[in-house]
């Protein structure tokens, strides 16, 4: 946890008052990350969600993502005061002095954006709040959208005039779907307002949760577009990688070598994996802002599309395995090993998981699933049940998957395994976390993404 900064926290003048409470919209990952860095900061938090069930399970403490770091402090604040939950959008929640949006818009079908639901979050705060209220957004959002769309909507339903009558910021988290309680505190935040004042408050309270330097500036388009050019970066680095590692596979190359090897200068080089979604809905943006505008982004298009088939390569490999041993895919058992978004806790499933186990069902395999982390007692997903035994899960298995890379798998027991396995079986590495060579040793079937050393 990020040590607090009295001096960014505590008031300075009438304009710094954030100190006492903070209102928090949006139950979801990104919402429920900040309510517990706010409240380990010594503010005092309310949550709130206008999904009923979902505010219900939160005061009491349960979240379906990373439970062993989340839920504790969660349940300390709730029994300490610091934190309340509520469905209810008024009274308490828009008397605070500083409210923070965590509503996201949604790409949707044909990669079109949706800002309809922040959309109706600020109407409704807008009837409700009072003058000097701070309300800070930091749901990533298109260029533009921040000042035609977040802010016409909070200045038409109050009556009021940003930087006059109450202050407005916005402060993006890229990436939601995989932050932490850690990668949130340590990330550099950018802080953006069209006024000064607001700026500075939108400082104090960020800054009080963040280790990392804040990067303040006073033009909103250009903080917008700094946040989707990340997403794009990222987006085709991972293309890049996608596209060498393919080679790799079939040239006999180990991309893990080749990459031990570049030059430290190159950092953009991504070992492959099958989590290419992170960031889907910030690219769809800058597509649908370039398209208003009638530029065509090709490269940041064509890494979208390159990503999409990575999946797709993967039951590839999945399948290149199975003929290896002898076997065809339809009714294989395969045991898929990791499905937990955040390695070594327990987190909601990876994005893409429900698309490989289509694939992989679609072609008429039969997989089961295996997380130390996702047990009955901390699993809340609708993937078919996780197994609770390693053990049982490797009986008759033909392919073993590695979907998520858990330390606990970089030491599995192969030979155990192998007694256990239906032989010939195959090990399908998609994290790179296993030697090749030791797996063959062993009497296995190995393929890797970009792992092109297989022998057999």
């Amino acid at each position: 946890m990020p040590a607090i900064n009295q001096e960014n926290i505590e008031n300075k003048d009438s304009t710094r008052n954030e100190k006492t409470t903070i209102s928090v919209v949006g139950c979801g990952r990104i919402g429920i990350l900040h309510a517990c860095l706010l409240t380990e900061a010594g503010f005092r938090v309310i949550c709130v969600d206008n999904d009923r069930a979902l505010a219900e399970r939160v005061s009491k403490g349960n979240v379906p993502f990373l439970k062993q770091e989340v839920e504790p402090i969660l349940r300390r604040g709730l029994e300490s005061g610091r934190l309340k939950v509520s469905c209810v959008l008024e009274g308490e929640a828009v008397q605070s002095g500083t409210i923070l949006v965590t509503t996201p818009a949604m790409a949707i079908e044909k990669g079109r954006v949706d800002y309809s639901n922040i959309e109706k979050t600020l109407n409704r705060l807008g009837s409700r709040i009072q003058k000097d209220t701070l309300i800070i957004v930091a749901s990533v959002v298109g260029v533009g959208v921040t000042e035609s769309i977040l802010k016409e909507a909070l200045e038409s339903a109050s009556g009021f005039k940003v930087g006059v009558d109450f202050y407005f910021a916005y402060s993006p988290v890229p990436f939601p779907e995989e932050q932490t309680l850690k990668s949130l505190a340590n990330r550099k935040r950018i802080i953006a307002a069209c006024d000064k004042v607001s700026l500075e408050r939108a400082s104090n309270v960020v800054g009080a949760i963040t280790k990392a330097a804040l990067v303040k500036s006073l033009n909103l388009k250009a903080a917008e577009a700094a946040v989707l050019f990340e997403a794009a970066h990222r987006n085709v680095n991972l293309a890049l990688a996608h596209e060498f590692a393919l080679f790799c596979e079939k040239t006999g190359v180990d991309y893990l070598t080749v990459q031990s090897l570049l030059s430290s200068d190159i950092n953009a080089f991504f070992q492959p994996t099958l989590n290419s979604g992170s960031g889907k809905d910030a690219l769809c943006m800058l597509m649908e802002d370039a398209e208003n505008q009638n530029v065509k982004l090709k490269i940041s298009r064509a890494s979208l599309e390159l990503n999409k088939e990575t999946i797709k390569h993967g039951v590839s490999l999945v399948q290149e395995a199975l003929k290896s041993c002898g076997k065809s895919i339809r009714r294989a058992k395969i045991v898929i090993l990791g499905i937990s978004q955040t390695k070594n806790t327990a987190d909601v499933p990876k994005g893409l998981l429900k698309d490989f186990v289509e694939m992989l069902e679609k072609k008429g395999a039969k997989p089961s699933f295996y997380d130390p982390y996702l047990t009955r007692k901390t699993r809340n997903h609708e993937t078919a049940p996780v197994e609770e035994s390693l053990t049982e899960t490797m009986e008759g298995t033909d392919c073993i998957v590695i979907f998520t890379g858990h330390d606990q798998f970089k030491r599995l027991n192969l030979r155990k395994i192998k007694l256990l396995a239906k032989i010939p079986a195959a090990i399908v590495d998609l994290e790179g976390i296993l030697d090749p060579a030791k797996v063959e040793a062993e009497g296995f079937i190995y393929r890797g993404l970009g792992r092109g050393v297989w022998k057999k």
